[in-house]
């Protein structure tokens, strides 16, 4: 891919790995590396940087196309945990092109009613490696997609570390992706 892009406005990008809001500048060249799950990863010379969908302007993209919501139905069918794992492989860790579900680092997802109607989500996610300060971004993209699911009012994404993560825990099509097999 590796295009490169001037910014047409300011942004608030989040620096990869650390995951702390990092401000890139209008006229700034980046280069986009990936794009993933509708975020992209960019990088400068300085450094890796995550511009969310919403920001997709700045870099000469349509951001509507980017951005999917839902209204909440509190009548809508009530998702199984297939349905919500299937949501969740439109996210992905901004530095490796394959979802968290094919990653394995969904660990559990549980369905429950929630007391204001519809249903509420609590999954388990787990990262790569546990010094990696995209978790609470990562497990924030989670949330919002779980979100947009019709029949979902609420949704709590909790990052664990037992087990820990593996390599043994990517699906095979994950691995086809990383040129693993």
């Amino acid at each position: 891919m590796n295009e490169q892009r001037e910014l047409t406005r300011d942004v608030e990008a989040t620096l990869i790995p650390h995951g702390e809001p990092y401000p890139l500048k209008k006229g700034e060249n980046v280069t986009i590396t990936h794009r993933l799950g509708g975020n992209f990863t960019v990088t400068t010379g300085f450094g890796m940087y995550r511009i969310a969908a919403a920001d997709a302007d700045a870099l000469g993209e349509d951001a509507s196309a980017q951005q999917q919501q839902q209204t909440f139905d509190k009548n809508a069918k009530k998702p199984n945990e297939e349905d919500v794992r299937e949501v969740l492989k439109e996210v992905f860790d901004p530095e490796i092109p394959v979802n968290v579900v094919d990653l394995g680092l969904i660990y559990t997802v549980k369905i429950s009613e929630a007391d204001e109607g519809g249903y509420k989500v609590d999954a388990d996610l787990t990262l790569t490696a546990p010094g990696c300060g995209m978790g609470p971004v990562i497990a924030e993209d989670c949330r919002q997609r779980i979100l947009r699911m019709p029949a979902v009012a609420d949704a709590h994404v909790e990052i664990v570390w037992d087990p820990p993560w593996t390599q043994e825990m990517i699906s095979e099509q994950g691995k086809m992706e990383l040129g693993m097999i």
